[in-house]
């Protein structure tokens, strides 16, 4: 590939990274920012996106890197991003944890997901930052979203992966949200960097590399080219579409409250209804993960037709009561 095409391609990258940091509000100058790096090709084509950026918008970089302890020799991906932290002359954290020990009752890739989350937010913490930036680009946002589509989900769930979320109080951005896989591939062979790749990534027992390996490609083939494009916007408006009502939902929810009144609740448009049932499970919980279509479901026949004392027991121990005027939503001391 000729030199001046290697850079504009480079520098594509940086200006679509550039272009997704201004649309969605993600970074402001003078931050101090945690960038989580596995050492994979997204989080190092993140880090070197970043970095070129660090000079004009005033930056402060800090690498963030756990290793999981799940495969064979994942201390490479660490000794990769010590060395890579050492090139760029950014600060570097590095933890590891083993996640297959904690792994005893639940799920692997949840356990794994909030213990990295908990890491950078311990990091953050220390250097007092705000924001972690993760390295999810446009291919796995039509992955994510495609996943959801066939497994079953709503409005919130066609989504996707958000460009910007407060999770904690911090703010977890995805600046590469805009960025195909085949641009990170370019981008990287561009500056001679090969990263660490995991095979796991390659064994299709897994959903979503059988959509990434044989669904997707069938769908480019067979029946747009632009499929994954598209599965993006999808996402991109839906996300608004969500968060326009999530915001009407939380005004009822503060007239409210956790215990709902029912004559107050029956008035309400069914979509409002839905969207508030999930805010105050979330409310109670601390999240939605696991509360499906049909507990939802549940609920409403519960409110309709079954007689008052009726409860739904939801997972991760949250019962839902019928009162005579009251709809109590109660977590076991336990969880």
């Amino acid at each position: 590939m000729a030199l001046g095409l290697k850079t504009s391609l480079i520098m594509m990258v940086v200006e679509k990274v550039k272009n997704a940091i201004r649309e969605y509000g993600l970074i402001k100058k003078n931050e101090r920012i945690v960038v989580g790096v596995s050492g994979g090709p997204d989080s190092v084509a993140l880090l070197y996106a970043l970095n070129n950026l660090k000079k004009e918008l005033r930056l402060s970089l800090h690498i963030a890197h756990l290793d999981h302890l799940l495969r064979r020799g994942s201390g490479r991906d660490k000794e990769f991003v010590e060395r890579l932290a050492s090139r760029l002359k950014i600060p570097l954290t590095c933890a590891q944890i083993n996640i297959r020990a904690l792994a005893k009752k639940g799920s692997l890739e949840e356990i794994a997901r909030n213990a990295r989350l908990e890491f950078f937010f311990k990091v953050a913490r220390r250097i007092k930052a705000r924001k972690i930036a993760l390295g999810h680009n446009l291919d796995d946002q039509a992955e994510t979203v495609l996943m959801r589509i066939l497994r079953g989900t709503g409005l919130y769930g066609l989504s996707g992966i958000l460009p910007k979320r407060n999770i904690a109080g911090y703010e977890i951005i995805r600046p590469l949200i805009k960025v195909r896989r085949s641009e990170i591939q370019t981008f990287l062979e561009g500056k001679k960097i090969r990263p660490c790749l995991d095979a796991s990534n390659r064994q299709e027992i897994y959903f979503r590399n059988k959509i990434r390996h044989r669904l997707l490609p069938l769908l480019e083939r067979n029946y747009n080219k632009n499929i994954k494009a598209l599965l993006s916007n999808l996402a991109e408006g839906a996300a608004l579409d969500y968060d326009y009502l999530d915001r009407a939902a939380e005004q009822v929810y503060r007239r409210l409250g956790k215990k709902i009144n029912l004559v107050r609740f029956l008035r309400l448009h069914p979509a409002m209804q839905r969207l508030l049932l999930r805010r105050v499970i979330s409310r109670v919980k601390g999240n939605t993960r696991r509360i499906t279509f049909r507990h939802i479901k549940e609920i409403e026949d519960m409110i309709l037709n079954r007689p008052i004392g009726s409860v739904v027991n939801l997972p991760q121990g949250i019962s839902v009561i019928k009162q005579k005027k009251n709809l109590l939503f109660h977590l076991a001391k336990s969880q």
